[in-house]
């Protein structure tokens, strides 16, 4: 897809992914509008590649309504949508253990975030016959996260709302990417300055040159971890198996790190 003088928005665009994407976008001259709950940090990001930073709850269907119509009114019809906002909050004890308004924002913001995107920008985009939504997922949507139930489940229904989209509008020329990247070195699993030595753990800009490259191609599934996919094959080859190697995985990160919190079991693998 060719991005120059095409109106893209980004939400938790304030760091992590979603800055690195704007960045990328950037140099292939697109106009970015990025949305993120915090203001200054988004408007920062903004200013560096000279686009516009607005503060956005993508849980709030009305947030994501007023993101659109911005970007309508300085660039014109939104050509891509990169619904990228996420949360992890673990679990404290068994899988249900998270609190009810943790598993809600889960909820509100890996899948009810992308039907309202849907929801602001497909109707103009079939008028029109074109346009493209990058759906943010997780490799815990396609296998799990140990640890956070309600990640894990949010995730799936993410890729399974992608899906739809894909099967339902991909002969009216909407395009449909959902991006499953494994640990990213964001301040969700502990990092501060995006970088890390464990090369399991990828940086946001490389993460964003993959779902770049992954748009070239048109490509539903996008992996910036290309082992994800061989995992994938051997949870669809024996499901049992799968959820024994699983349960082992599970129990050698507790005896080696004492716990499944992500900021430290990440640093296993």
């Amino acid at each position: 897809m060719e991005l120059k003088n095409k109106t893209i928005v980004i939400t938790g665009a304030a760091q992590g992914i979603g800055a690195a994407l704007a960045k990328r976008f950037a140099t292939e001259g697109a106009n970015l509008i990025l949305g993120d709950l915090n203001s200054i940090s988004v408007k920062a990001v903004a200013e560096s590649v000279r686009g516009f930073g607005i503060k956005c709850d993508v849980a709030k269907e009305a947030d994501i309504q007023s993101l659109v119509s911005f970007a309508n009114e300085k660039f014109g019809p939104v050509d891509m949508f990169v619904s990228n906002a996420g949360v992890c909050f673990g679990e404290g004890d068994h899988s249900a253990s998270a609190s009810n308004e943790d598993w809600q924002t889960c909820w509100e913001i890996h899948v009810m975030s992308h039907v309202y995107a849907a929801r602001a920008v497909l109707p103009a985009m079939i008028d029109r016959g074109e346009g493209y939504l990058i759906q943010m997922a997780s490799a815990a949507g396609l296998l799990s996260q140990i640890g956070d139930a309600a990640y894990s489940a949010t995730k799936h229904a993410a890729v399974g709302f992608a899906e739809s989209l894909s099967i339902t509008h991909g002969k009216q020329g909407i395009r449909v990417s959902a991006v499953c990247p494994q640990y990213v070195a964001t301040q969700m699993i502990g990092y501060e300055d995006e970088k890390s030595k464990n090369s399991s753990v990828l940086t946001p800009e490389t993460v964003a040159e993959a779902i770049f490259q992954g748009m070239q191609q048109e490509q539903f599934l996008i992996l910036p971890h290309p082992e994800v996919e061989q995992f994938l094959q051997h949870k669809a080859a024996d499901y049992d198996r799968w959820i024994g190697g699983m349960r082992k995985l599970r129990s050698n990160i507790i005896e080696a790190v004492g716990s499944t919190k992500i900021k430290d079991m990440h640093k296993l693998f």
